[in-house]
């Protein structure tokens, strides 16, 4: 994409790197990276990381690789990096021939850690997974040395070796930077950089036994890919000694800079990857791309565009300090844009039968209905009118309150692109339920407009109920009943029991046989709804991506005033 197309705006990291190139360092080159761990999707907060990176790089006709952090076999997946890459391109962005992954540098890893123990930087140590907490001391308590730091250099990089050639069972050693169990920083208290971990990996089979930590892998792989600006959330701001004390002690080819940015936090969202996972597992919801995840694979399959991300996330801007995003902007900004490209139809969600009674038997007409009022040039379809039809169950109230406007006994109403058409009776089944509407027309008033110049306060939508097409219709609201679920201290206590209603017999309009999956219409008076890829040629199936009400507009207008 353009950079014309997303515009981050003035902000911190575009000034650092400004000042960067003024001073002409790294040679005036700009390269960032997005490094995601794949261990499952990709979510909305992601999204916000892809853009900056992408789009700084961009800017600076600089470039930005995507490279897998695939250090921990044990929780990842080929599904991931598959669903990373798609992810990614569908937003809009390329790496191009820059593809990499941390496991491309387990050798020189490997070596750069037996550089450190050389210099007396590194040493194994013994002590198990809870002794080593234990020993880390606490924010006002400093730590304790390990036993085994004292090691010669000789006996440590003696013991890695053969830690690597698999002499030693899971967690019985590890290898750990000498730092200073003293610092005010827990991540400088001798943190682990490598660990024994007999689990296949992706890449490299089983030819590795031993694999390097985060804290390690990252800074070294940005140098080793001679990364300029290494842009991460402020969850890593206290990593940043750790990122700089790795730099500075090995001969790497380049030394980044980090540089921390608020992360997105949504409202009414989980955006923890690891209870993500929670939901999936324990089938809370129906996967990863389940239309209530905030996955980028789920906005996607509910109906979001990639230009509705890409704009939301340039509106909330780059900060340092975290905030809550109200995720009535998200959905505003997804509006804005199905607004202008969304074709609009008919669609009845649960289907009332009208029958006009003075209407001819057999007789079908065409009217003509606009496509998109937005769009000019998406011009006008056909839709089928006869006598019997469907409207909205809601649309009719038998005995209506004051300020119901829509159809009710003796009323006349408006029908879109259709009829004025007055109700007459209301027929019942057995139990008392209105099944069944008889009503009149005025054949006078075809397209809606009556030539004595009388009004009606109503104009519904329906469909023909010789031509319609059936449907399924799901209809989303939030996944959770908090704006801060992540906060709960059991975060499915939060979950909304109303997150789906499944809709069995709703009706369309015949245009939309033919519609594909993923595909975006707005159903008239509805919202906008997408083709769901569980869709059959024997049964349609539409998410309700958002609700026409924009209650982010609304907000808007009220802090104004």
């Amino acid at each position: 994409m353009s950079v014309s197309e997303f515009n981050l705006g003035s902000n911190f990291i575009r000034n650092i790197i400004n000042e960067d190139l003024k001073q002409n360092k790294n040679d005036g080159e700009v390269i960032t990276r997005f490094p995601p761990e794949p261990n499952g999707y990709l979510h909305i907060g992601h999204a916000k990381s892809i853009c900056l990176n992408f789009t700084l790089a961009a800017e600076y006709n600089g470039r930005c690789h995507l490279r897998f952090d695939d250090t921990n076999p044990s929780k990842e997946e080929v599904e991931y990096i598959e669903s990373i890459q798609e992810d990614v391109r569908w937003l809009g962005f390329d790496w191009g021939e820059h593809l990499y992954y941390a496991s491309d540098y387990f050798e020189q890893l490997y070596e750069y850690a037996e550089l450190l123990i050389k210099a007396g930087k590194a040493y194994v140590c013994d002590l198990s997974p809870e002794e080593i907490r234990a020993y880390r001391g606490t924010l006002t308590e400093p730590g304790k040395n390990s036993p085994y730091r004292e090691r010669s250099a000789e006996e440590n990089l003696d013991l890695f070796r053969r830690m690597r050639a698999g002499e030693f069972p899971d967690g019985s050693r590890v290898l750990r930077a000498k730092i200073d169990m003293a610092s005010p920083n827990l991540n400088m208290r001798d943190p682990v950089i490598y660990r024994i971990l007999r689990v296949p990996h992706h890449r490299t089979g089983d030819k590795w036994c031993i694999y390097p930590m985060y804290d390690f892998a990252h800074p070294l792989s940005d140098a080793l890919e001679k990364i300029t600006h290494s842009i991460c959330t402020l969850e890593f701001e206290d990593h940043r000694p750790l990122y700089d004390w790795f730099i500075e002690q090995l001969p790497v080819p380049r030394a980044p800079q980090q540089i921390e940015f608020a992360r997105l936090n949504l409202t009414y969202t989980m955006m923890s990857k690891r209870k993500l996972l929670q939901l999936v597992e324990r089938g809370i919801v129906q996967g990863w791309d389940d239309p209530r995840m905030p996955t980028i694979a789920g906005l996607r399959r509910r109906g979001y565009t990639p230009a509705a991300i890409r704009d939301f996330c340039e509106r909330i801007g780059v900060a340092k300090s975290n905030s809550m995003v109200d995720i009535a902007l998200l959905e505003h900004c997804l509006r804005e844009d199905l607004n202008k490209h969304a074709p609009r139809v008919m669609g009845v969600l649960r289907p009332l039968k009208v029958v006009i009674e003075n209407y001819p038997e057999g007789q079908v007409e065409e009217m003509e209905a606009v496509n998109n009022p937005e769009d000019p040039t998406m011009g006008v379809r056909k839709v089928p009118f006869s006598k019997v039809l469907y409207i909205e169950e809601d649309d009719f109230m038998e005995d209506p309150p004051k300020k119901f406007y829509r159809l009710a006994p003796g009323r006349e109403v408006r029908l879109r692109y259709g009829y004025f058409i007055k109700c007459t009776d209301v027929i019942k089944d057995e139990a008392g339920k209105i099944v069944e509407l008889r009503c009149t027309y005025d054949p006078e008033t075809k397209g809606g407009s009556a030539p004595d110049g009388r009004k009606v306060k109503a104009t519904l939508h329906w469909v023909s109920a010789a031509h319609a097409v059936p449907a399924e219709v799901r209809l989303y609201e939030h996944l959770f009943t908090v704006e801060d679920p992540g906060a709960a201290e059991d975060f499915t206590e939060c979950l909304n029991p109303r997150s789906l209603e499944v809709l069995s017999s709703a009706m369309v309009e015949p245009i939309l046989r033919e519609a594909t999956p993923g595909s975006s219409y707005q159903f008239e008076r509805l919202g906008y709804f997408c083709v769901d890829p569980d869709s059959t040629a024997e049964k349609l199936v539409f998410n309700r991506t958002v609700s026409l009400r924009d209650t982010w507009a609304k907000i808007q207008k009220k802090q104004n005033k």
